[in-house]
């Protein structure tokens, strides 16, 4: 009897240890969860990502954070480098000079003398259409090297630069005199009036020719001896569709001032 008892009172006592157990096991487990729990929530808390996320501050919305395009294209430039990505690699980085080479290159000639002054006259914009303002009458000016410095400016490509040498251009030939101021000047003006008619940029070439057409009716016959040395741009160029009819009227005007387009074209294909 008394090991009967003896018997009951230890198993008793077994199943309170193992509920005790039990309980230390699960309480173990809940702490060690809020514990995990609070770790991540301060974690993420002290994220300042998240934490802007969460609490978006009022300025935010009024002062828009800026991103420098160069800087972050430099970023992906460095990274598509690292990977080792060729075809990648040189795609983007033509990309990447046509978009910012243009910023990082030297001013052209034109546009560093007309920054500095040296070309005699400004653009004044107006509500129709724009003019140039002379620092003082074009006919007082010498053509030696003003003509030519703008017949330059004609491979331009932005602005003021394109109308400022285009129209410049056109209105120092119109002044009394100007027979004998450009007449002398044909050797070193042929020269920049092809690089003008022999570039790729299709309102170049146009700038170019009426140019060309502009001082045929100026200096007439004495033309001639250095068409020759434009035909050939011309020639490649007719051969284009979209220019095809302002080349054949150009060369028209050319052979009506005095230029011997026939001939010249004869001996051009000989």
């Amino acid at each position: 009897m008394q090991k009967s008892e003896c018997h009951g009172v230890v198993q008793l006592r077994n199943r309170k240890a193992g509920s005790c157990d039990q309980r230390t096991s699960s309480s173990m487990q809940i702490k060690h969860r809020t514990t995990v729990q609070q770790s991540n929530s301060s974690s993420s808390t002290s994220s300042p990502e998240t934490a802007r996320k969460v609490h978006p501050r009022p300025s935010d919305k009024l002062n828009p954070k800026t991103i420098n395009p160069v800087a972050s294209d430099k970023r992906h430039m460095v990274i598509m480098m690292k990977n080792g990505n060729d075809t990648c690699n040189s795609s983007f980085l033509q990309a990447f000079q046509n978009k910012f080479g243009e910023q990082s290159r030297a001013p052209s000639a034109f546009a560093a003398i007309y920054s500095k002054g040296g070309i005699p006259c400004r653009l004044v914009h107006g509500s129709v259409k724009h003019r140039l303002q002379w620092e003082c009458p074009p006919e007082n000016l010498p053509f030696d090297p003003l003509l030519i410095t703008l017949a330059e400016g004609l491979r331009e490509t932005k602005h003021p630069y394109t109308f400022v040498s285009k129209e410049g251009f056109r209105e120092l030939l119109l002044v009394q005199g100007a027979l004998e101021k450009a007449v002398p000047l044909l050797p070193r003006l042929i020269p920049v009036l092809k690089a003008a008619l022999v570039h790729m940029d299709d309102e170049v070439f146009a700038r170019g020719l009426n140019a060309l057409v502009q001082l045929s009716i100026v200096v007439g016959p004495s033309l001639n001896d250095h068409l020759k040395h434009l035909l050939t741009s011309l020639s490649k160029r007719l051969r284009d569709k979209k220019f095809k009819e302002p080349i054949t009227s150009a060369l028209q005007k050319l052979e009506q001032h005095g230029g011997n387009i026939l001939f010249l074209y004869s001996r051009e294909r000989e």
